[in-house]
């Protein structure tokens, strides 16, 4: 397996899960970090897991791609599985059109900021790519919109596990530690803070919801390009007494259990791992309307969907939401049912096994 980096993210967590939860008596994973390591690594290793860090340093670094090639040598695998776009170019460049080395490319997003070339060396790839496995149906539509064929594509949703609730000491350290009162209602949000991810639109939510309902706070955990000026934004008007920016949180997944209620407010996604894991927790979920959250959530059910970019509703959702106890339960329990039925670790490394059967006994070499 190869992907960018093992750092703290959702793809990160996924291959994580599966490298080290497939079965070792049949088997052999070996994880490459084609820039460098991170967080997952230790817990790879810790899992018998070899780890290799190719420790690229330019958007095209030639020495990398070298390494690569000569790892893809002397180790000759059966199957090379990529994960997201640096490791699916360099992945398939790599093994080149006549090896025996059969390429999956994992694609995790609807990945509408693609510019033209990145486009262009996606479909200029296909002749080299075995399989393409999306973790949606949405991410699947949006590369056969592309050119990929269907007969080569699935769809396998990621796998979340339901995390050990925080006790009842470990919450009250937590709103210690953030600066919030004992009877706060808590609104959580988990992700990079990106573009993509519109945590402004969240903060311009949390400003009319504190007309709405004083006892509301908002909780950011996470990182990313846009966390200093979403900081200097908040406190331009006057919410950095109800938004904590509180960073990346290793025990996030435990820390969503906190939350009264779950914000996502992304324009574009794959299949979001921290709604999925704030379903796990038993937790109400308030999202944009976009085709990959509606693969995980029906409306009025798990949660409630709001349009995108549409703080007034998100906001108005949020407040009759927080006022009705059994609605909250209610939803939250029929999050904790889906995800425990539907996106079970388990079945998540099945349905890869099961992939990797098939494309391994496939016979001859792609054309092209």
């Amino acid at each position: 397996m190869l992907i960018p980096t093992l750092d703290r993210s959702g793809a990160e967590k996924q291959l994580t899960l599966l490298a080290a939860g497939l079965p070792k008596d049949e088997f052999d994973v070996h994880v490459l970090a084609l820039t460098r390591g991170g967080p997952y690594e230790a817990t790879l290793r810790d899992a018998q897991v070899p780890v290799t860090v190719l420790n690229k340093r330019w958007k095209f670094d030639p020495l990398a791609l070298r390494r690569l090639k000569r790892w893809l040598r002397e180790h000759q695998p059966h199957i090379l599985h990529t994960w997201l776009f640096a490791a699916n170019a360099y992945g398939r460049l790599a093994v080149g059109k006549r090896s025996s080395t059969k390429v999956i490319v994992s694609e995790r997003c609807v990945d509408s900021w693609k510019s033209g070339w990145q486009r262009w060396l996606d479909r200029h790839q296909i002749p080299r790519t075995h399989h393409l496995v999306g973790n949606s149906n949405s991410v699947v539509n949006f590369y056969a919109g592309l050119g990929f064929p269907r007969e080569r594509m699935s769809a396998i949703p990621n796998g979340v596990l339901a995390p050990q609730p925080l006790t009842e000491s470990e919450q009250q350290d937590r709103r210690r530690e953030w600066r919030i009162p004992r009877d706060a209602k808590l609104i959580g949000f988990a992700g990079r803070l990106a573009k993509q991810k519109r945590v402004r639109d969240l903060v311009w939510t949390m400003q009319l919801l504190t007309s709405l309902n004083d006892a509301a706070y908002l909780v950011v955990m996470g990182d990313g390009p846009e966390r200093d000026d979403l900081e200097a934004f908040s406190r331009h008007y006057g919410l950095d007494n109800r938004i904590r920016f509180v960073g990346p949180q290793p025990d996030a997944d435990r820390l969503l259990g906190m939350f009264d209620v779950f914000w996502l407010a992304s324009d574009f996604e794959g299949m979001s791992n921290s709604l999925m894991e704030a379903m796990a927790a038993g937790v109400p979920s308030i999202v944009s309307d976009i085709p990959p959250n509606r693969e995980l959530i029906t409306d009025g059910v798990e949660g409630r969907f709001f349009s995108v970019g549409d703080s007034t509703a998100a906001c108005r959702i949020t407040a009759e939401i927080l006022a009705d106890p059994d609605v909250m339960r209610r939803m939250g329990d029929a999050g904790a049912r889906r995800a425990q039925a539907d996106f079970s670790i388990e079945s998540m490394i099945e349905r890869y096994a099961e992939l990797y059967r098939n494309v391994d006994s496939q016979v001859g070499l792609l054309d092209g």
